[in-house]
């Protein structure tokens, strides 16, 4: 087994390393001055079973030419087999037609990366789980709901109540609020056409006079956040806490919540977070314990399914 990393996430891929105590592979990874992107692996991988290890972090575009180029270099070094490790899939949004003449890019990015030469994808809470039907490959999506789960129920969490942003994160929330026990209510949001906005219509529960929880797959622009947070305000919620798998915060996002009222956020470490996107009022749990038993499981052809068992 080797494992190797990109540029988008080395800090991840060596703690999944120290998780399995195993070294992290050395390979170059670089781009020449007209922005051609370069690879060179450092050490024989021949038959070797090869894990690489980048989320398609911002800037994405370079961080998934980097993917696909590395897993070219790994199969034109005959590696036994290739597994795209990769904890945050971008392009995940783009995973229906639902406009006229526009493009269905999560089925794109998955052709390239089946194109590439993967043999295996290890992602985690793809933004639509049907994107793993894109791929001709095996895929396992991994989930970290229960780990935020498991954060909040060792802390107080009496007079709480779970909050979906939208139906699509109903059954995730539903789940956390049923290992905390604890009531669950939904929002009901409307985004118009491509405009990164959204408006919260109405709230499908009760917060009055309790403190809230919000549960998304992921924070972008905090758009969806925002309305939800105001919403649940001016319906009698006492306090404000959010959690979510993938902290992408891009543009106005840690502005505005570090304007915010929320007392907390909390994610996990699928994305890096440089010092601009770091605040003291979010929480990074780390997926490196995660993904390394995945790997484990893949290299030794022992069920992920079993060890990573979603809640029903």
């Amino acid at each position: 087994m080797s494992i190797f990393s990109g540029n988008a996430h080395p800090e991840l891929a060596r703690n999944i390393c120290r998780h399995l105590e195993t070294p992290l592979g050395e390979c170059e990874v670089f781009e020449f001055s007209n922005e051609n992107i370069f690879v060179r692996i450092c050490e024989n991988v021949r038959e070797r079973d090869v894990f690489v290890v980048q989320p398609v972090a911002s800037p994405v575009n370079t961080r998934l030419m980097e993917l696909l180029i590395m897993i070219d270099a790994f199969r034109r070094a005959s590696a036994g087999r290739i597994t795209a490790v990769i904890p945050y899939f971008a392009y995940g949004r783009s995973d229906k037609k639902d406009q006229p003449r526009v493009p269905i890019t999560a089925r794109l990015v998955a052709d390239m990366i089946t194109a590439a030469g993967a043999d295996r994808v290890l992602t985690i809470d793809l933004h639509a789980s049907q994107i793993q039907g894109f791929f001709r490959i095996p895929v396992d999506e991994l989930t970290a709901f229960p780990s935020l789960g498991d954060y909040f129920k060792a802390i107080d969490h009496d007079n709480l109540v779970v909050v979906a942003p939208d139906l699509a994160r109903a059954k995730d929330a539903r789940n956390i609020a049923a290992k905390l026990d604890v009531p669950l209510a939904v929002v009901e949001k409307r985004r118009a056409g491509n405009k990164q906005t959204a408006e919260a219509l109405q709230l499908i529960g009760e917060v009055e006079g309790q403190a809230a929880l919000i549960i998304d797959d992921e924070i972008d622009r905090g758009s969806t956040l925002t309305e939800v947070v105001k919403l649940l305000l001016d319906s009698g919620a006492t306090g404000i806490k959010a959690a979510a798998v993938h902290g992408v915060f891009s543009g106005p996002a840690i502005e505005r919540l570090k304007d915010s009222p929320i007392q907390q956020v909390v994610i996990t470490d699928t994305l890096p977070q440089p010092p601009e996107k770091q605040l003291d009022k979010i929480h990074s749990l780390t997926v490196a314990p995660l993904l390394g038993e995945a790997i484990r499981c893949i290299h030794t052809g022992q069920s992920v399914g079993a060890l990573f068992q979603t809640d029903a």
